[in-house]
């Protein structure tokens, strides 16, 4: 387990990208917020992530501070040294989130890809997967603080400024509606057509 401290304690976790794989993410910026040394002096969480995708975060109130990039990695490395983290909690476990734990030389802690097996599964269907939820693997990496999984799912919160009025909808919306988000970077990320007019079919609401 990780030895408690009588006063605040500064987290950098690492998820670089994409929008779906930062919002899995968001169960463990709650439950280290809620949850760790809360009577030991709280938690600082910092998130490092690529500056095109700091949108789907920024209204998030558990993180104190946010640290952005556009292209290498080295350009934020200076900045990040000069907060002097007490842990890192890596989730997105690539060359450049180790380049960052070279350099900031912090106790890390870091998620388990389970690369082999998911290239057996694209690859040739073996599959050798555990039955576990990406979340649950995500929250796993923070079994030495002692996090457990709250139950409350992922968050999304929206900036006060992007909030816009229900009465702006149209009629047939403003009882409630759902939004279908289709987009993929690849193939294999995309749900054939037919599936997304299925399951559209089976919604209730607009």
């Amino acid at each position: 387990t990780v030895c408690k401290k009588n006063r605040l304690t500064k987290i950098l976790i690492i998820r670089l990208s994409s929008f779906g794989d930062i919002v899995l993410t968001t169960p463990v910026i709650r439950c280290l917020k809620n949850q760790m040394f809360a009577s030991e002096g709280g938690v600082e969480i910092h998130y490092l992530v690529k500056k095109k995708f700091f949108d789907v975060l920024k209204g998030n109130p558990h993180i104190s501070k946010f640290h952005l990039f556009e292209n290498g990695i080295t350009e934020i490395i200076s900045k990040l040294k000069e907060d002097k983290f007490d842990y890192i909690v890596d989730l997105h476990n690539n060359i450049r989130s180790l380049l960052v734990k070279k350099k900031l030389r912090t106790l890390s802690f870091t998620v388990d890809k389970i690369n082999v097996q998911k290239w057996l599964m694209v690859n040739f269907k073996w599959n050798f997967l555990p039955d576990v939820h990406i979340v649950q693997r995500y929250l796993n990496t923070l079994k030495p603080f002692g996090i457990e999984n709250d139950g409350l799912g992922l968050d999304y919160f929206i900036p006060a400024e992007d909030e816009v009025s229900l009465t702006s909808f149209p009629a047939t919306h403003q009882e409630g509606y759902i939004a279908f988000v289709i987009g993929g970077n690849y193939f294999t990320k995309k749900l054939p057509v037919e599936k997304i007019i299925s399951i559209c079919k089976k919604m209730n609401r607009p």
